[in-house]
């Protein structure tokens, strides 16, 4: 079957005693047990196992082809879930331009535990595994990259990941499993913030960790039950409502965010446009062999620094200033003190994150609508 019938289907029968085409909220925390040590469908606690989260975990591993989906509270939470595969001592090497959440999990929480983290542009493969040490056993990357848009080759990767037996995780919040689906490429594992487009109308905070690996899975199954860090009911199936919908909103959103990029790549106040649909990216070929479309996100540089940027914000009508991405309603971002806040101006400096820079997640009105908006607050 075709991924838009999958999302629709597959995991979210009828509830078999009434029929009901939508997967029922089943809003408690604990269920009757029909003897002592005998949970009924082994059902005994939410935090633990609920019908609804169940519907969403089987969703998520149909759409990214996996065998094994969890559902986590937030993509925070299923980042931290899937680096439990590690241990004092263990290594991580990781991309250099990745979301500041990220960053600070390696740093803040992940480097006082005895865990390291090395940094490297994945999209220079061959530079990228110079970085690979004894210690090594993660591979962790966002592709594309949050803000700069950058692409790593996710099937060279897990050639390399193999070679040195080391897992390869892919962030792959951007793209969205509709426009990639790096299981398929070879990487062993997954991660997304449904809160973003699987989740898709800005109402739901979530994460998914998706994988084949059997006792990857187990490992990071052991840890959400143990922690807890589990969406409740009601979000469950809010995200499983975005699904449904992926595949028309991310056409939708890609259409109009390769329209804007064109726009904005002419526009004599941009500096910069950072987008993988546009043949001046310095990944545009890897984009069209590796994802099914370029996405909604576009990033890009003003010229005159932070008072154009200042001079942008306050002149856009439909474009909101606000945190997160991936809705029906177009945002924007300024990283340097929004999403990469965590991060020192040395660090942002270093991985090429100014003071001029602006993020776009480009949602669903009209194309010249935001065309508009953001053609007549950039006026001189």
């Amino acid at each position: 079957m075709e991924f838009e019938t999958l999302a629709i289907h597959d995991g979210q029968a009828p509830e078999p005693r009434t029929g009901a085409v939508s997967v029922p909220i089943y809003q408690t925390s604990t269920y009757e047990q029909d003897g002592i040590g005998r949970p009924r469908l082994g059902y005994d606690y939410s935090r633990s196992i609920n019908p609804t989260r169940q519907a969403l975990e089987s969703a998520l591993a149909l759409v990214e082809n996996g065998k094994h989906g969890l559902a986590f509270a937030s993509g925070v939470a299923a980042t931290v879930g899937a680096l439990q595969v590690l241990k004092p001592g263990d290594q991580i090497l990781a991309g250099n331009d990745s979301y500041g959440g990220t960053y600070r999990v390696f740093e803040r929480i992940l480097r006082p535990w005895g865990v390291d983290t090395r940094y490297g542009d994945a999209s220079d493969t061959g530079r990228f595994a110079e970085g690979i040490t004894p210690a090594t056993r993660l591979i962790w990357i966002e592709t594309p990259t949050n803000p700069l848009l950058k692409l790593a080759d996710i099937a060279a990767l897990a050639k390399l990941a193999n070679q040195h037996h080391l897992l390869l995780v892919v962030d792959n919040t951007f793209a969205s499993p509709y426009l990639q689906q790096p299981l398929n490429l070879g990487a062993h594992a997954v991660v997304h913030s449904t809160t973003k487009y699987l989740g898709g109308h800005s109402d739901v905070v979530g994460g998914a960790f998706i994988t084949s690996d059997q006792a990857v899975y187990e490992t990071v199954k052991y840890y959400q039950n143990a922690a807890g860090a589990v969406p409740g009911p009601w979000d469950s199936w809010l995200v499983l409502r975005g699904l449904k919908t992926l595949k028309v909103r991310m056409c939708e959103q890609t259409a109009s965010a390769m329209h804007l990029a064109q726009v904005l790549e002419k526009h004599p106040s941009v500096n910069r446009v950072y987008y993988p649909g546009l043949p001046s990216h310095p990944q545009h070929e890897l984009a069209k062999r590796q994802m099914r479309g370029f996405g909604g996100m576009i990033s890009f540089e003003l010229k005159g620094g932070f008072p154009a940027v200042e001079r942008l914000v306050s002149r856009l009508k439909l474009f909101v200033l606000a945190e997160s991405l991936g809705g029906v309603e177009s945002l924007l971002c300024y990283p340097p003190r929004m999403t990469h806040a965590a991060l020192s101006p040395e660090e942002r400096a270093r991985r090429g994150i100014h003071d001029n820079l602006v993020r776009l997640s480009v949602g669903l009105e009209n194309a010249s609508d935001l065309e508009a908006d953001l053609v007549n607050a950039l006026k001189e």
